[in-house]
């Protein structure tokens, strides 16, 4: 399990960042992932994570007070994703490890073994905090059609911030694109000098790439609702990217030409879309501005 941080001696010499292009056409980064401070370190990954954290709910804070709702609420609501987040993304994960936790279950429970998977904790954390948006204010249609945007730039930023800690290489391969890791790390892959696909790279740029189309969806009179539906074309174009760029990883097939990640992401997306289609059926585009005639205007005596 990656540790977020590291309490490692200092070295006795500290090499400078490069980023070197070899021969094979490979790119090689070969820096400390370690930012030291004293006795201790911390790793770059971890910090970019959180900053990645920190823009989705400013962002997300900045998208509930233009909808018109509670900003103080936001708190409630974050803290209520949480559960939810690490319940799913840990189902996720022994999804994908199935064997490794039949041989002994009570390793689930052990939070120092294995991680999490993060479509499913996208999933959890939703479900938990529209539970908590339902006890704030009974709609929690606007805090989804709020928090889909910022949801994936969150994602995005902290897939790219894998980069720095060597995390989420994918197969090894001999073509372009390619990366690999030098020097001691530590690095969040196996083989990290094993020139292979930069997924976690691939899936930022699909995450980014999604969001564009989110964000023109958006526009649409089909997705202006603020019911939820926007926030359900979030979650299924995110599990779509990610089914795509599993295609690259190391896990072994597990249906057909499947691995399980993509089973999970395709079933989040079919789910989310099919809920999409539901509402729309049932409530329709955008509800049209109703216009007030000054017969309609309560007089200044009420």
């Amino acid at each position: 399990m990656d540790r977020s941080v590291d309490l490692l001696p200092r070295p006795a010499t500290r090499r400078r960042p490069t980023l070197a292009i070899v021969p094979s056409a490979v790119i090689a980064f070969d820096f400390d992932p370690l930012l030291r401070v004293g006795d201790g370190a911390v790793r770059l990954e971890t910090l970019a994570v959180a900053a990645a954290i920190l823009a989705g709910l400013v962002l997300a804070g900045i998208a509930v007070v233009r909808a018109g709702l509670r900003a103080d609420d936001l708190l409630f609501v974050v803290l209520g994703i949480v559960p939810g987040a690490v319940v799913g993304g840990r189902l996720g994960y022994v999804l994908l490890h199935p064997a490794f936790f039949l041989a002994d279950p009570g390793r689930i429970l052990d939070p120092g073994v294995g991680s999490l998977e993060l479509t499913l904790a996208v999933v959890g954390g939703a479900v938990t905090g529209t539970l908590v948006a339902i006890l704030l204010d009974g709609r929690p249609g606007p805090w989804l059609h709020a928090t889909a945007l910022p949801m994936l730039v969150t994602l995005g930023m902290a897939k790219a911030a894998a980069v720095l800690g060597g995390t989420g290489q994918g197969q090894p391969t001999t073509g372009e694109p390619a990366t690999a890791y030098l020097g001691a790390g530590p690095w969040g892959s196996l083989a990290p000098d094993l020139p292979s696909i930069p997924s976690q790279a691939l899936e930022a740029i699909g995450v980014a790439l999604a969001l564009g189309v989110v964000m023109a969806l958006a526009l649409t009179p089909l997705l202006r609702r603020p019911d939820g539906r926007l926030f359900l074309v979030a979650l299924a174009a995110g599990a779509v990217v990610r089914a795509l760029v599993a295609t690259t990883w190391r896990d072994p097939l597990v249906l057909g030409p499947l691995r399980a990640e993509q089973v999970i992401d395709l079933v989040v997306a079919a789910v989310a879309l099919g809920l999409c289609a539901r509402l729309i059926a049932l409530r329709g585009p955008e509800a049209p501005e109703r216009r007030i005639d000054a017969a309609d205007r309560p007089s200044p005596i009420d």
